[in-house]
């Protein structure tokens, strides 16, 4: 016992003096972010390697099920056993599970510092391996991506680095992951920084570069060296060809968008779907396995990989119909497992549609142009760069991986033209990519642009004024003129009289006009001169870059708020004022991402509490007084967000004293704003509400 706690001392006290020193070492000197990126590749590697081992275990007990009762009550057995422990688990034990797990990887980065849980890793490997093991239509990049990401986090927060260092490990993860994955050391390093970091640095290449290689390694130790893909040395045998090739990258841009949006479509379908997450998983790799079972022998069931070599190695020759087949099931079934809430990665499912495309290309070509299109398996491989190209937005990595793993050059003409026609009609026809449409769904739109990104971090509904003025639409107009100048407001959401929906809006104006136009206004109602059609309104979940660019385009003041559920009842307004006062919050906080996104979860648990700004004026009774010292006055329910003090934001403690001219921020519930200002002020709002 003595041996063991001299043991965890020393351990201890190792660890706080290697702390120490990565803390102490200057920002500038890479030698503590490469020496993290090893532990992180070394760590993702082993972990790739652990997951395919779990794989291969997987499909050996649903073959062993499979012999004992039988083929189809086999497989739809497993595969309905596998959804519901799916479930299970990413329902009470780890919801970051759920899907690809490269989107949530997206979002930690740009949204919370690079944070992932801890728990993730273990989740992900379970629930993936379940699911494509079992047979559900899924890969496995997915997976080993969010692993070595959540590995790279949890080895950041280990050594107390800064948010840029974790994030710059996140992405070291996610490119070792792909790197072990595919035995694809430049792809990985390139799908990081293109994917998942969205920017180009030496010393960010630096950094996934050494990541990528040592999990590549160690994937070739324990997996071995070959590369994913035996392909035969295709070339471009004749000019024409190109022309061939260009109508491979349109329709893989085509089927890239019809995969993005059926995809998502399912998932709505799904989310809608009033069941536990348990049930909705099961039903949905049911339904994948009857679809592999209905039709050409279970061939689109896993990952595929195997049916992608047979194609583009031209080992196989079938018709034309039965690849677009394959192809439009891979499609459907990759859907249902994953739109389900089951665990997989699109990665690979994308490149077995692009090589079931172009695969079909080739040999509709081989048999009117023999002389030109000689191998059909070259167009296979061209298909599925263009295809992944397409659905993720990443040309480079899809060339890149795609030489990778079939360690052929000579295509790299054709790749490169397709890739990037995919991408370019891909984006003309649908904003968003196969990743970046999760997070759309959770009103999430990351963008490339820092202020940009600020204002989509926060959404409508935290920032909005709950429990508005409205007026009744047969209100008259003398009243409304009389509320404007009682209430200094410059529009009201106009509701209906019986049920108090919301239809339309009116402004001043609105009442202005009538007044200049020698209307009787003692006669006239508020429906008579409100914009009662073609209303704009602003959604809960959406972010606030999206609505300040609504308000801009028609020069409004406001926009009422609505749920997507409720259209027609209105819950908050927002405005130029709570759109300026939510930007201040978040760019005080732009150098702790994940701040802002937290604290209100935190503290907004029901839509009575709101965010108010208040002016300390010279004769404030709160002026010269600290945080601590007014504590005991303020309203129960309220935190002081922070100070701005001329150009500077304060984070406020118990001893930061309230100066004359402050702008204090507190956030608070509706009804005590009269009660905080007569703490700040001293004396309650001027407008009342009626």
């Amino acid at each position: 016992m003595g041996i063991i706690g001299d043991m965890n001392n020393f351990l201890g006290r190792a660890s706080l003096r290697l702390r120490r020193h990565l803390n102490d070492v200057e920002p500038h000197d890479t030698l503590v972010l490469i020496s993290t990126a090893l532990i992180v590749g070394v760590g993702t590697g082993l972990s790739a390697v652990f997951f395919i081992r779990l794989l291969e275990l997987v499909a050996r007990v649903v073959l062993q099920v499979e012999l004992a009762i039988g083929s189809w009550i086999g497989v739809l057995s497993v595969m309905a056993g596998a959804g519901f422990l799916v479930g299970q688990i990413v329902s009470r034990w780890s919801p970051e599970a759920k899907g690809g797990g490269i989107p949530e990887v997206m979002e930690a980065i740009a949204l919370h510092g690079g944070r992932i849980h801890p728990r993730v890793a273990p989740a992900k490997i379970i629930a993936s391996a379940l699911t494509i093991g079992a047979g559900g239509s899924a890969g496995r990049e997915g997976p080993i991506v969010q692993v070595g990401a959540a590995l790279g986090s949890l080895v950041g927060h280990f050594f107390h680095l800064s948010t840029e260092r974790v994030r710059m490990l996140v992405a070291c993860g996610a490119a070792g992951g792909i790197a072990a994955a595919f035995n694809a050391p430049i792809a990985g390093s390139i799908f990081a920084l293109e994917v998942i970091l969205e920017r180009f640095s030496v010393r960010n290449f630096g950094a996934v570069v050494v990541s990528a290689v040592a999990a590549a390694i160690i994937g070739r130790v324990y997996l071995g060296d070959q590369p994913a893909f035996v392909v035969p040395g295709y070339r471009v045998n004749h000019l024409a060809e190109f022309l061939i090739y260009i109508v491979v990258g349109l329709l893989s841009g085509l089927v890239a968008v019809i995969f993005i949006r059926f995809f998502y479509w399912v998932s709505m379908r799904f989310e809608q779907w009033s069941l536990p997450l348990p049930l909705k998983t099961t039903v949905g790799m049911i339904l994948t396995g009857l679809l592999g079972l209905l039709l050409l022998d279970r061939q689109i069931l896993g990952s595929g990989l195997s049916v992608i070599g047979d194609i583009i190695s031209g080992d196989v020759s079938v018709a034309v119909w039965l690849l677009l087949l394959l192809m439009a099931q891979k499609l459907v079934a990759t859907s249902l497992t994953l739109g389900s809430g089951n665990s997989g990665g699109v990665f690979s499912p994308a490149l077995f549609l692009g090589a079931m495309l172009g695969g079909a290309i080739g040999m509709a070509a081989n048999n009117f142009w023999p002389e030109v299109a000689l191998h059909p398996g070259a167009y296979a491989i061209v298909g599925m760069a263009a295809v992944f190209s397409g659905a993720a937005r990443s040309p480079v990595t899809a060339v890149i991986i795609v030489f990778e793993m079939s360690n052929d050059y000579g295509l790299i003409l054709p790749l490169m033209m397709a890739t990037v026609l995919s991408t370019f009609l891909a984006e003309y026809l649908y904003p968003d990519s196969i990743y970046t449409g999760k997070l759309k769904m959770k009103g999430i739109s990351l963008q490339r642009g820092r202020d940009e990104d600020i204002m989509q971090k926060i959404s409508t509904a935290e920032a909005m004024k709950r429990q508005p003025y409205v007026v009744e639409q047969d209100l008259s107009l003398a009243k409304l003129g009389k509320l404007f100048e009682e209430t200094n407001g410059h529009s009201f959401p106009v509701v209906d009289t019986d049920e108090h929906h919301l239809v339309g809006m009116v402004s001043i104006n609105d009442y202005r006009r009538a007044v200049e136009n020698n209307l009787t206004i003692d006669h006239l109602k508020v429906k008579d001169v409100a914009t009662l059609a073609d209303l704009l309104v602003a959604y809960d979940d959406e972010p606030l870059g999206n609505v300040l660019q609504r308000i801009a385009v028609r020069d409004l003041n406001k926009l009422p708020v609505v749920t997507r559920q409720e259209p027609d009842h209105i819950i908050g307004v927002i405005g130029r004022r709570e759109i300026v006062r939510a930007y201040h919050i978040a760019l005080s906080r732009r150098n702790e991402p994940d701040a802002l996104p937290a604290f209100l979860s935190r503290w907004q648990p029901d839509k009575s509490t709101e965010f108010v700004e208040v002016d300390i004026p010279a004769e404030s009774p709160a002026a010269g007084q600290s945080i601590a010292d007014l504590s005991a006055h303020l309203p129960r329910d309220c935190v002081i967000v922070s100070i701005r003090r001329r150009e500077t934001v304060l984070f406020v403690h118990g001893d930061t004293v309230i100066r004359p001219e402050d702008r204090v921020m507190a956030y608070l519930r509706c009804d005590d704003e009269d009660e905080l200002r007569q703490c700040l002020v001293g004396r309650p709002s001027d407008a009342r509400r009626p």
